[in-house]
């Protein structure tokens, strides 16, 4: 008995040819693979978006770390000056115009770079107007230090004892560093003569000022600190008789011993009988006498000639120092009255006319003796 056999199922297992038609009527042969849904795009570009910003992050910091390194090293190079120089910076200069002039004279290389440095730090605004020194090859660094430090070059001027006020005017007129207009005359005996200090750009009349706020300042200490009992009622005497003792002495070690002896003839009533009181009165003291006293002159009865007043003159006659103004309020004790010339440039004191009348014969010969 034969039987028939059966039709072989279909292979599921087998892949489809590219004839076969898939089952979704809807797509076609040939069709692409599905896209990726919303959520995963949206992921991409967030990604995408932070590894840009990181990567520009990084350029930008190497561009500022790379900036800073090139600033840092212009400013603290040595600069191109081979000398030592003199800085100006003028009250009032901003930073612009500070480090442009500072270019323009040599002292940095670049004034972009200075800016930029002191604006970035914030110290821009810290710098002092004065005048300075600048040694070679210093470095911006060093040269906005030093504008910072605000130590400017200090000048000097020396008020000598016993000027007048008048010739104390021609020393400060003549002055180059001062500036502005030369003031009136200060009063006689205001100013205290002494070595002063200040920068550039200080005015004639500031430092006037500052003179004679010096005299008040040691008038006041020293006349708080006098002897008793002395013959003289106040400051301004006080000053009117160092003045004398300034003209008569130019020792140190003689003027407390002057002063004794004018504070001694004060207490007695004797006239001071000095020389240079009598040329105030005739010069004013503007300037020598040009010659020596004549016996007219000495006769010639003024407000200043002490050997025609009793006491003394109205006015100071010289600006006195402070060792001569502590002379008169705290003199040495002495009988001393008199005192001449001893031909050294000194003076030999005495207690009695005739011991002076011997000292005065002397000096005389000696005189006559260095006109042969």
């Amino acid at each position: 008995m034969s039987s028939t056999p059966e039709d072989p199922k279909p292979d599921v297992s087998k892949e489809t040819t590219a004839d076969d038609k898939p089952v979704d009527g809807n797509s076609s042969v040939g069709d692409s693979a599905p896209e990726p849904a919303p959520e995963s795009k949206s992921r991409s570009w967030v990604k995408w978006l932070v590894i840009t910003c990181i990567v520009g992050l990084l350029a930008a910091g190497a561009v500022a770390l790379g900036a800073f390194y090139f600033l840092k090293d212009q400013f603290e190079r040595p600069g191109p000056s081979d000398t030592d120089a003199v800085f100006l910076l003028e009250r009032g200069t901003g930073l612009n115009a500070t480090a442009a002039q500072l270019e323009a004279d040599g002292l940095i290389s670049n004034a972009l770079v200075f800016r930029v440095a002191l604006q970035v730090t914030e110290k821009g605004s810290s710098l002092k107007a004065g005048e300075y020194r600048v040694p070679a090859r210093a470095s911006m660094g060093e040269i906005a230090g030093i504008l910072r430090e605000g130590k400017s070059i200090l000048h000097k001027l020396t008020l000598a004892e016993g000027l007048s006020s008048w010739e104390a005017i021609q020393v400060i007129a003549a002055d180059p560093v001062l500036i502005g207009d030369v003031p009136d005359v200060p009063v006689e005996g205001a100013l205290l003569p002494e070595t002063y200090l200040f920068t550039r750009g200080t005015s004639r009349a500031d430092l006037i000022a500052q003179m004679e706020a010096a005299h008040a300042e040691v008038i006041d200490r020293l006349w708080e600190e006098r002897a008793e009992s002395l013959p003289i009622s106040s400051k301004e005497e006080a000053v009117i008789l160092a003045s004398i003792v300034e003209k008569e002495t130019g020792l140190a070690a003689e003027r407390p011993r002057v002063a004794a002896v004018f504070i001694n003839r004060l207490r007695r009533g004797i006239r001071l009988q000095s020389d240079p009181t009598i040329i105030y009165g005739i010069t004013e003291g503007k300037g020598p006498l040009g010659h020596s006293l004549r016996r007219s002159e000495i006769d010639r009865k003024t407000a200043y000639n002490t050997y025609q007043i009793d006491g003394l003159p109205p006015t100071p006659i010289a600006n006195p120092g402070e060792a001569s103004i502590a002379a008169v309020l705290n003199p040495p004790t002495t009988n001393e009255l008199f005192f001449v010339a001893d031909g050294t440039g000194g003076h030999v004191f005495a207690a009695t006319l005739a011991e002076h009348n011997r000292n005065v014969a002397k000096w005389r010969r000696i005189e006559r003796s260095r006109r042969q």
